[in-house]
């Protein structure tokens, strides 16, 4: 409850709108009382049917009035109040009002607040996860329209955040980690992390969720949220075994005085150490299980009973089945209504192990385990539809705005051809002429300048090769010599010549040809793990590469340009986290670079020898490389190659 009057807060603070946007048009007295009745509809001093009141008797002046520029703040303010009080039908009615006008609205932070609105309702109110993306979607589009970058990381954590409790893991780990990097704020940027972490921890992927759930525990700067962050990692470690870890935690925070005040996370703190305490093997009685279970049936938080009756069924199960078969079908009482066919499933798993001849037992987990597969199945596949129809959406924007433009520079043309004179073919022939002889020259000096980049580059890896033959042999070789020629103990000798044959095999497997067969995405991915042994590797949208579509020359750049890059990474930046993002369009393969190391100044970066052959390796193959880094704010590069 108190998290719902804490967002119904946040969108009335969001939707505060200036006198000045008004700019209602003064017609009479007209606007000015919708003007005093909409500012009174927006004074929290008033009770909820005070404010109601007022924006009722504003939106009956305005009253088909859509060209006024107060009528679409005057539909907001009154969806806004229909949804604090509750009346989701008058929400609806006026919300969709108002979107049939939007066009004559027109107001980009407006709209993008009211999807926001809409997306919490849809998602919250009425658990209809489609309509809620959808919504927080279109929000999303506005405020990339008003560069709000805080609100496009909320509305994308809140689309990852739909998708994990629709268990599509993967679905929203790639949209969380897109989302922090909108994110401004600590508090929303931890429960991405936690978010993050629940993903891994459903994809038994233990130790990234326990360095997720740590990451939200350091940054958080609310003591319930490090609370109900701290028992996420404990369960985490339940999960992977580490029992000891979760009872010496769990201990800790159940003497936070914070963790008493908050009851329903106090029960769960309880209840999961009773059954960290079991799993380990220690001695418990039944009442540790027990109290937890009495506090979440007192605060009617049925979630938390279903872990509770699950839990003493598990208890029970060798010593007394009878018992546990009954904990067991509390469960079943629960997860029916609430439905949580998920848990209704776990639970005949453990019942079928105490029942085996039960055939009705065994037949409802087969039909639910079919029926959440297929689920599953579909929800995965409608986000990861409407993902791409909001890529394709976003494509036919653009396209519609170069579209736009093309037609007005066609409408200036007509208008100049009919001002040209007949006199103005002369100069138009010279200017033709000369465009088409610049553009011949234009042609043979880019081809010229290709060539010189491929020669430049060619001879820039000779010299590098050399410049490594001579660094790592020839001391060592002469080592070797002097080794000799003074009779030295051959141990010493054999140890210096096999140096010089190890060295000499990672010299050449560096040097060695790229395999760009059907096995070229692994041995890349391959190569990339190893540079990030120390590292976090955050890779997205490798999946909607066409690899088998990719040239030889283009893997091999693509090999050897990311290979740069993680040199620099390793030997320069010491950054913790490396991020990779592919995208691929009928032309070119764009991929985006970041790490978070120690970057370093544009004008330093042209003297690292390395990155200076990787622009030319690129250039070579008509490609493009943008760097952007400042020193101590990590590297990011902008690679674009043909396919």
């Amino acid at each position: 409850m108190n998290k719902f009057l804490y967002l119904v807060f946040c969108c009335l603070l969001v939707s505060c709108t200036s006198k000045n946007e008004s700019g209602a048009k003064k017609v009479g007295t007209t606007p000015d009382s919708t003007l005093v009745y909409y500012n009174s509809s927006k004074n929290k001093s008033l009770s909820i049917q005070e404010r109601q009141k007022a924006i009722d008797k504003s939106y009956q002046i305005l009253k088909g009035l859509v060209s006024d520029s107060l009528y679409g703040y005057v539909l907001d303010q009154k969806s806004l109040l229909h949804f604090t009080s509750g009346q989701y039908d008058s929400l609806l009615f006026y919300s969709n009002l108002l979107l049939r006008n939007r066009s004559e609205i027109d107001k980009t932070s407006l709209l993008a607040e009211h999807y926001y609105l809409r997306g919490y309702y849809f998602a919250e109110v009425k658990h209809d996860y489609f309509k809620a993306v959808e919504n927080y979607s279109d929000s999303k589009e506005y405020y990339t329209r008003v560069n709000d970058s805080a609100q496009i990381g909320e509305n994308l954590m809140n689309i990852g955040i739909i998708q994990k409790n629709n268990n599509d893991f993967f679905g929203s780990k790639e949209t969380l980690t897109d989302a922090l990097r909108f994110l401004k704020a600590t508090g929303k940027i931890a429960n991405c992390y936690n978010t993050l972490a629940t993903n891994h921890r459903k994809l038994l992927n233990y130790s990234d969720a326990v360095g997720y759930y740590q990451k939200a525990i350091k940054i958080t700067e609310s003591v319930k949220d490090r609370i109900i962050y701290e028992n996420n990692l404990a369960a985490s470690y339940i999960d992977n075994k580490e029992f000891q870890k979760a009872i010496v935690l769990l201990q800790k925070i159940e003497r936070d005085s914070t963790a008493t005040a908050n009851q329903k996370e106090y029960a769960r703190i309880q209840d999961n150490l009773a059954y960290a305490k079991w799993l380990s093997g220690l001695s418990i009685e039944s009442y540790e299980f027990e109290e937890p279970l009495k506090l979440r049936v007192e605060k009617k938080d049925r979630r938390g009973q279903i872990a509770s009756y699950t839990h003493l069924g598990e208890f029970y199960s060798n010593d007394n089945p009878r018992k546990a078969s009954t904990y067991f079908d509390s469960v079943l009482q629960i997860a029916k209504p609430l439905n949580i066919p998920r848990a209704e499933k776990d639970v005949l798993k453990l019942l079928m192990e105490l029942e085996p001849a039960n055939i009705h037992v065994r037949n409802r987990y087969a039909f639910l385990q079919d029926s959440l597969y297929n689920q599953e199945l579909k929800v995965k596949t409608q986000f990861a539809k409407y993902r791409y129809d909001d890529k394709l959406k976003q494509e036919s924007i653009l396209n519609l705005e170069k579209e736009n433009a093309e037609r007005q520079l066609e409408v200036e043309k007509e208008r100049n051809q009919k001002i040209i004179s007949f006199s103005s073919l002369a100069l138009l022939l010279l200017i033709s002429v000369f465009a088409i002889f610049f553009s011949i020259q234009r042609t043979k000096r880019l081809k010229q300048e290709n060539r010189t980049s491929k020669m430049e580059a060619i001879y820039e890896t000779e010299a590098e090769l050399s410049r490594k033959l001579h660094d790592d042999f020839a001391g060592k070789l002469n080592h070797a010599m002097v080794l000799l020629q003074t009779g030295s103990d051959n141990s010493k000798v054999l140890n210096v010549v096999d140096s010089l044959y190890s060295q000499s095999r990672d010299f050449s497997r560096k040097i060695n040809d790229v395999d760009t067969g059907p096995k070229f995405k692994e041995v890349l991915f391959g190569m990339l793990g190893n540079y990030c042994r120390d590292t976090q590797l955050i890779v997205t949208g490798s999946s909607e590469v066409d690899w088998v579509k990719l040239t030889a020359l283009t893997k091999k750049t693509l090999y050897k340009v990311l290979q740069e890059f993680m040199i620099n990474m390793q030997k320069h930046s010491g950054a913790s986290i490396v991020s990779i993002h592919f995208e691929q369009t009928k032309a070119k393969l764009k991929i985006s670079y970041n790490d978070n190391g120690k970057g370093a100044a544009k004008n330093s970066l042209n003297n690292k020898n390395g990155l200076w052959n990787t622009e030319k390796r690129i250039l070579a193959i008509n490609g493009s490389l943008t760097f952007d880094s400042e020193k101590g704010e990590g590297f990011k590069a902008q690679v674009e190659i043909p396919n």
